[in-house]
């Protein structure tokens, strides 16, 4: 499926958010604004109309937001809209609760299929387990993203079908945070999608971080939320083991 980015704007300055500190950040020809501004995440998902960007904008500036950066995506020849606006704004002029308010009356407005708002700072931390196979890297990637703050969520443990040595990094660094490891070896016949199951019963959602098997239907309808791949971006053209070198034999 093609996609079409029909809005793409964002401040490099703003990248890593969760690194640096919003407390100096005024709003832009606002004196008066709070010296203390808070980071929010909107998510929106729904059917494709005219005015929605300038809709979710002035959601934010009418309370006194800021947008730092907003993509927006709409699939080619598809009646589909996808947004994601990151913005700074003031919890005491814009309390949480009425930010939920105003984005609920955007969905209703919209008929959305998905409109969520994440603010770090206030909301409890979202619980995930995180699936990995042999190579690290993209495991190591994410665990020091966790320990930079850069990824405000609790891991509950990491889940994976290789076992890996007590004196390696990986292992010393989830001794050291007290995040449980289990190792579950897979065959063709038994993926030990039950035992899987029972250990991410009461998280959030799953991260992939290259995983490499595949989880079955069944799987993903028994456990009925959001499963999150950050495997190499080479799919989908490029499938299966070494995409490295498809990428070469394919003349690249």
């Amino acid at each position: 499926m093609s996609l079409t980015r029909r809005v793409s704007s964002s401040l490099p300055q703003f990248v890593g958010f969760a690194k640096r500190s919003f407390k100096s950040y005024k709003l832009p020809g606002d004196p008066s604004s709070s010296p203390s501004l808070t980071y929010g995440i909107h998510i929106f998902h729904c059917p494709d109309e005219v005015g929605i960007v300038a809709k979710l904008s002035e959601c934010i500036a009418s309370r006194g937001g800021n947008i730092l950066g907003a993509d927006v995506f709409v699939p080619e020849n598809k009646n589909v809209f996808y947004s994601r606006s990151e913005f700074v704004f003031d919890p005491v002029k814009w309390p949480r609760e009425q930010m939920d308010e105003d984005f609920m009356k955007l969905s209703r407005m919209y008929s959305a299929t998905r409109s969520v708002v994440r603010v770090p700072d206030l909301d409890p931390k979202f619980k995930i387990s995180v699936l990995a196979s042999k190579q690290d890297h993209c495991l190591v990637d994410l665990l020091h993203g966790w320990q930079d703050r850069r990824l405000p969520v609790d891991i509950t443990c990491v889940i994976s079908n290789h076992h890996r040595d007590p004196n390696t990094h990986v292992m010393s660094f989830l001794e050291r945070n007290n995040i449980p490891y289990h190792y579950l070896q897979t065959t063709k016949e038994n993926k030990r999608e039950g035992e899987i199951l029972e250990l991410v019963l009461n998280t959030d959602f799953l991260v992939l971080a290259r995983y490499m098997q595949v989880l079955s239907g069944h799987f993903l309808r028994t456990y009925g939320k959001d499963v999150i791949n950050i495997h190499h971006g080479l799919l989908p053209s490029f499938k299966g083991g070494n995409p490295c070198k498809q990428i070469m034999l394919a003349g690249f």
